[in-house]
């Protein structure tokens, strides 16, 4: 018999949301405010964590210690960002927990 920890579980919810991280754009410059979106239309009736995180990846690692939004309701289907004071690059991701964990097209951030 499986067992699962909190924390599978949470991911498993976390899946049962399906929606995409809209596309952000292209370039973004440090210290700008972005609206991370999201589709909800179709979130199951039962969300046993309705609490939302936004995530900078780069490279394909997650930055889990430095969120860009927390504690926000998944359900609202957008949420405003500030873009961090990181190193300009062109592999960056937003990643949106609360759904399956889906990631943006990478984009580039600039100084």
């Amino acid at each position: 018999m499986m067992k699962f920890a909190p924390a599978s579980l949470f991911l498993f919810f976390i899946m049962m949301l399906s929606t995409l991280v809209s596309a952000l754009p292209v370039n973004m410059q440090v210290g700008t405010k972005q609206n991370v979106t999201w589709d909800t239309s179709d979130a199951p009736t039962q969300i046993t964590n309705p609490i939302g995180r936004i995530i900078l990846s780069k490279g394909g690692l997650l930055d889990l210690d430095n969120p860009l939004a927390d504690g926000f309701d998944i359900l609202l289907g957008e949420f405003e960002v500030t873009v961090p004071d990181v190193e300009p690059a062109d592999d960056y991701a937003i990643v949106l927990f609360g759904d399956s964990g889906n990631a943006s097209p990478q984009f580039t951030i600039e100084a």
